[in-house]
Formats: C-alpha cells, sequence, structure tokens
C-alpha cells in the first residue's frame, strides 16, 4: 500500500462528522442544608432509569439517604471518614462492578473539606502551596473516576454563604456575595447539568449543557426532571 493510501485511511478514522451518542450523565445538585439535595437528586434518578432498584447512594451524610425508602428499593452504602478522594475513587467503582445504572454521591463535598478529604490532607502533608501537588493528582483521580464511570453519577454537594470584606469610608463592612460550593473551584464545569437548589426546594440550572434547563426558569425538581434527561439522553428530544 503506498503511503498516500495509508494517510488518507488515517485521516478517514480520526474526522468524524459530529453525531450525538447515548451516554453516561454526570448531573450536579447543588445547595444549603434543608434544600433537598438528597430527595432531589433520587427523583432525578428515578426518572433516569426504568428500576429503581439499580440505583445506589454513596451516603456520607449520617444516613438520610435512608430517609425516602417510600420512592423503592434503592441501594444505599455509608460512607464513614476518613473521606480520602481514592476512598470515593474505589467505592464508585465498586458500584458500577456491581451493575448500578445511577451513582448517587451524597455528598461530593466531604471529599474536599471532610475528615481525611483534600484540604485535611493538604494540612497533614505540610500546608505550604507546593503541597498541592501531593493533593491535586488524588482530587484529579477522583474527578476522572466521576467522569470516566459506566453509569449516570448525580453529585450532591454542599454551599454555604460566601461573604466578602468591603472598605467604604474607612469602615469595613461585611457584604453577603451569594453561596459557594463546598468544594473545589470549577467542579461544575465537568458535569453533563448541574441544578442550584435553594431553601425553598427551587431549582435553577448554573450549567447545562442539554438545553433542557435555562437558567431563567426556576423549577421544582420531580421524577419528570430525570425522564427529561433520559429522552435527550435517547435521542428522544
Amino acid at each position: 500500500m503506498k503511503g498516500g493510501g495509508f494517510v488518507s485511511e488515517q485521516k478517514e478514522s480520526i474526522f468524524k462528522k459530529a453525531k450525538r451518542s447515548r451516554s453516561y450523565l454526570k448531573i450536579g445538585v447543588a445547595g444549603p442544608s434543608g434544600s433537598g439535595k438528597t430527595y432531589g437528586a433520587l427523583l432525578i434518578a428515578s426518572g433516569l432509569v426504568n428500576d429503581i432498584e439499580k440505583v445506589c447512594v454513596i451516603d456520607t451524610e449520617n444516613g438520610s439517604a435512608n430517609l425516602y425508602d417510600h420512592l423503592g428499593t434503592y441501594t444505599v452504602v455509608d460512607f464513614s471518614p476518613p473521606f480520602h478522594p481514592d476512598r470515593y475513587s474505589n467505592i464508585i467503582a465498586m458500584a458500577v462492578e456491581q451493575g448500578f445504572e445511577v451513582i448517587i454521591i451524597d455528598s461530593t463535598s466531604h471529599e474536599w473539606d471532610g475528615q481525611g478529604g483534600c484540604l485535611d490532607l493538604h494540612q497533614k502533608f505540610g500546608g505550604d502551596f507546593r503541597d498541592w501537588k501531593k493533593v491535586t493528582p488524588l482530587h484529579n483521580k477522583f474527578i476522572n473516576s466521576i467522569l470516566q464511570a459506566r453509569a449516570h453519577v448525580i453529585c450532591c454537594t454542599r454551599k454555604k454563604t460566601d461573604y466578602s470584606m468591603e472598605n467604604s469610608g474607612g469602615k469595613t463592612k461585611v457584604r453577603k456575595v451569594g453561596m459557594k460550593e463546598i468544594q473545589r473551584d470549577g467542579f461544575e464545569y465537568e458535569l453533563t447539568v448541574a441544578f442550584d437548589i435553594n431553601v425553598d426546594h427551587i431549582a435553577t440550572s448554573s450549567k447545562d449543557r442539554t438545553g433542557l434547563f435555562p437558567n431563567t426558569q426556576p423549577f421544582t425538581i420531580t421524577e419528570e426532571t430525570g425522564k427529561a434527561l433520559r429522552e435527550w439522553n435517547e435521542g428522544k428530544s
């Protein structure tokens, strides 16, 4: 075979027309305590799959995932400290091996700011800026375990009120600037769609690759939210 023909075959295999195919969705549900993150995630999961027995919850919230068994028979993994990133990665891999179609991580915040999590590890390594070289690969491995999991993954994340210090007329004032996710900055950019829920259980989308949830339209998460995502993923919408 002549060299030119080989190059031509390579081009044909590399350059392909864009075509959306069925994939494993990575979904974020973020909100303050009491906003309904766990319940909302379970409703989305029940809409994503026909059988809620195919749903597994990795529960770092002291058994809160057990409160909604009226939705059906799903599986709960009681996940206690230490919240080392590798432990998250391992349990995600185990859930995939067990055949679960939806994995809910409730919550991802402990991986970042919990006992044995990234911030804790950074301090134990010395707390110097250079010590992030030891922590960042562990966090990246955790992120990759979510992105590469052959299952839909719903990531619940805590949010807390964020403040800024401002100087006005020689006086320092504290100004509320919104709610900040307890996770590393940029976490939601890895997701297919990310929902924010407020204390009144009203959701908006902060990121949406599906185009199903305009961020100007607040809504309540229901099982239909999961069904809409499933239909989009299957190319039906």
